[in-house]
């Protein structure tokens, strides 16, 4: 079997898989969840791959859903921001980190369920917040560290669309997951299992700092342990019966793309 890991760069990621690749002789492969998305619809380049759940949805036929190592839990959600005095019938566009993110389809449902055609862009998550802070006719959708470091900038937030999706739906929010190609589906419980135990070797010893420093937005010690405290958690373990049921509900939720679509 290839032994090929594509993941994001942020700390939950590299968190989970510290101690994984330190043993297991997999290559790991660094990119943007947007570009993990892309490449995993286009492609089907990895093995194994972090995906958007919102992108999982569409990619069913191709890829396995592991019950380990992905990115649930509540008070988690991706932010919505703007400059201070701005609302959203101020701003001209929102930009998201990407078509296929669950930040962007969970931004498409709370503007509709708000009756406010905002129109949506895309931008890589990383350029978000330095958009919205020199453009103030502009809304950002946060994800990763940003949602630690916004109010540096001088931005506020508007909306907590996870705090949002909890409220309407009772369910923690699912936002990214780790599939296995279906190809080398036979090797699904033992891959399980081994991200688990990467999981709690970094809880119950020290993780590679230097790896999950030299991949991190931030520089900042105290970002990047806030970051996997708040993603790292029971439901990177397993989802359990109520993170299947959010996984569900989500799926049944997606929106289709109207007014509120964009590039």
């Amino acid at each position: 079997m290839n032994r090929s890991l594509a993941l994001s760069p942020c700390p939950n990621d590299t968190f989970i898989f510290s101690h994984f690749l330190r043993t297991q002789g997999w290559t790991p492969y660094f990119h943007d969840v947007e570009e993990l998305n892309q490449i995993a619809l286009k492609e089907k380049r990895y093995t194994l791959t972090k995906l958007s759940f919102a992108a999982y949805f569409k990619l069913e036929e191709d890829y396995i859903l592991l019950d380990a190592g992905g990115a649930m839990g509540r008070g988690c959600g991706p932010l919505l921001i703007v400059s201070p005095g701005q609302s959203l019938d101020s701003i001209s566009a929102i930009v998201t980190p990407g078509s296929l993110t669950t930040a962007r389809l969970l931004a498409s449902a709370y503007l509709r369920s708000a009756n406010r055609p905002v129109p949506l862009k895309n931008l890589r998550y990383d350029q978000i917040m330095p958009a919205v802070a020199v453009d103030p006719s502009l809304g950002g959708v946060i994800i990763h560290e940003d949602r630690f470091t916004y109010k540096e900038r001088g931005l506020i937030e508007l909306v907590d669309l996870g705090r949002w999706w909890e409220e309407e739906t009772g369910q923690p929010i699912p936002l990214g997951c780790i599939a296995l190609r279906r190809d080398c589906q036979d090797q699904k419980e033992d891959l399980e299992q081994r991200i688990r135990r990467s999981i709690e070797d970094g809880w119950q010893q020290e993780p590679d700092w230097s790896f999950i420093r030299s991949h991190a937005q931030s520089l900042s010690d105290e970002v990047i342990r806030a970051h996997i405290d708040l993603y790292v958690n029971t439901y990177s373990m397993d989802w359990g019966a109520d993170g299947r049921r959010a996984i569900a509900r989500l799926r049944e939720g997606m929106p289709d793309e109207g007014p509120t679509g964009g590039t």
